[in-house]
Parts: C-alpha cells; sequence; structure tokens
C-alpha cells in the first residue's frame, strides 16, 4: 500500500471518529470531546502506518510505542482533567454563545478540520514507519528527547491539576514546579515532543515532511489557541499578580526568573475565577 493510500485511509478514519464525536457532543453538551478524539486519533494513526507501511520493523514498532504512549497519556489526562465529571470549557461555550443557531453545523465542520489537522499532523509517523533503515543513533537521540517531553508534559500536567483542584490556591498564580521557570511548560514540552520524530526519520525519504508538524503546532501554541488565548484569560481572572507573572517568567522555553518587583505578590486579585 502506498503513501497516499495510507493518508486517505487516516483521513477517512479521522472524518468517520470525528463525526461520532460530534453526536456524541450534541447528547452531552461538550464539544471538549474533539480534544480526546484529536489526540486518541493520532495515536491510531501511528499504530495503523506502523502495520501497513511496510518500512524496517524495528522503526514501525518504535514509531507505534512513542507515538501510542503519548497519545494514551495525553488523551486520558485531557478526558479526566476537562471532560469527565466537568462542565464545558469556556472556550465551546463561547463559540456555542457566537455561533446561535448555527451552532451544531459549524461544530460538525470545526470537528472535521481536526480530523484532517491530525491526518496531516500524522505524516511525521508515516515517514518514519516506511524508512527502511534499521535505528541508528538519531533514533536513540530522539528516544531521549521524546522520554524529556513526555515526562515534562506529564509533570507540568500533574502540578497544574494539584493546583487547581486546592481550593485555597483560587485567583493565586501558579509559581511552583515547572511553572516556575516557564508560563506555560505544558505547552513547550508538547511543542518538544513533535521533534522527536524530526530527529528520528532524519535521512528517511521525505524526511522534510516531519518539517510540518512541529511549524503547525509552533504557529497555534505561540499565535492563536495557545498561549495568546490563555493568557487573556488569566489576566481577566489574576489581574495584576498575573503581570508581574510574565513580568517575571519565560513565557515559554523555561529559564531562570527575573527578579521580583517590591511587594509584588501573587494574592488574589479581582476578576471571575478560572
Amino acid at each position: 500500500m502506498d503513501s497516499g493510500d495510507l493518508v486517505l485511509i487516516g483521513w477517512a478514519f479521522m472524518a468517520v471518529m470525528m463525526s461520532v464525536l460530534w453526536l456524541v457532543q450534541r447528547a452531552k453538551g461538550d464539544a471538549g470531546v474533539v480534544d480526546v478524539g484529536w489526540t486518541a486519533g493520532l495515536g491510531i494513526l501511528a499504530v495503523f502506518y506502523a502495520v501497513f507501511a511496510g518500512g524496517d520493523p524495528a522503526q514501525r514498532l518504535l514509531v507505534a510505542v512513542l507515538v501510542g504512549i503519548w497519545s494514551t497519556r495525553l488523551a486520558l489526562h485531557v478526558y479526566l482533567d476537562r471532560i469527565r465529571g466537568k462542565e464545558e470549557e469556556g472556550r465551546y461555550q463561547a463559540l456555542r454563545a457566537k455561533w446561535g443557531a448555527q451552532a451544531q453545523l459549524r461544530l460538525f465542520i470545526f470537528f472535521q478540520v481536526q480530523g484532517f489537522g491530525a491526518a496531516v499532523m500524522s505524516l511525521p509517523f508515516l515517514v518514519m514507519a516506511r524508512n527502511d533503515a534499521g535505528l541508528g543513533a538519531w533514533s536513540w537521540i530522539a528516544v531521549a528527547v521524546w522520554a524529556v517531553a513526555v515526562i515534562g508534559e506529564a509533570t507540568a500536567d500533574r502540578q497544574l491539576a494539584a493546583f487547581r483542584a486546592d481550593p485555597s490556591t483560587r485567583g493565586t498564580v501558579l509559581e511552583r514546579g515547572l511553572w516556575r521557570y516557564s508560563r506555560h511548560p505544558n505547552y513547550f514540552f508538547e511543542w518538544l515532543h513533535w521533534w522527536t520524530y524530526v530527529i528520528a526519520a532524519i535521512g528517511a525519504p521525505g524526511w522534510w515532511m516531519t518539517l510540518i508538524s512541529p511549524a503547525i503546532i509552533s504557529f497555534f501554541l505561540l499565535r492563536v489557541t495557545g498561549i495568546p488565548a490563555t493568557e487573556r484569560q488569566a489576566l481577566k481572572s489574576r489581574g495584576d499578580a498575573y503581570r508581574e507573572y510574565q513580568r517575571t517568567t519565560s513565557a515559554f522555553v523555561p529559564w531562570f526568573r527575573r527578579s521580583a518587583r517590591p511587594n509584588a505578590g501573587t494574592g488574589r486579585p479581582r476578576g471571575p475565577k478560572d
């Protein structure tokens, strides 16, 4: 089976999966299931490519294991942290209000765009799975980068979840652990994760295609739905405390903090709760 056929089948699978999830959100009233589907779908596509791509068996096993573990962890985290037992996220509530009577039609289109995006983002997995060369030095460097990225993101997610679950932290700013050195360590390590497949595929035919995913992730995290949207909400809910956090702490790449201003604290600011 050639690469084009595999990509088309993968896209078709994601289209069907997102249609089913759209029906789920219609019944449950929570569009956040799209995030679970997007993440889980990438893991499924990686395993699909590993089975049918026809490259070196070790390369195929490696991509299935790396993406499978990453996908399973992140999909479970998104479901448990944002969906199970919780109301729909504010960003999706805002979209429903904005779209009004056309909300369901536009959500269907939104879900399908997410499915197409997952098919595009899965191209690095296909490049790896079709690589005929055995594992080499770049493969093990990639594994090391993957381990740092997945462990780092999981740690940042746990720290944020614990902070949000503590009633005494309501309205304050998380400045402990990894969040002391980056305002968005979870985003940074997610971005780093995508470079795993660029490194692992060095020298493979079509290697350039692995650069597509880090480019897309960088654009959305840095310019669209990641840092800009998150920080707008944080400024509304935490005010001056978050402004001081912005001044002292790196936005993305973990780095040493700047000195805090005298009398600048992270106490409870005015504004709606997070």
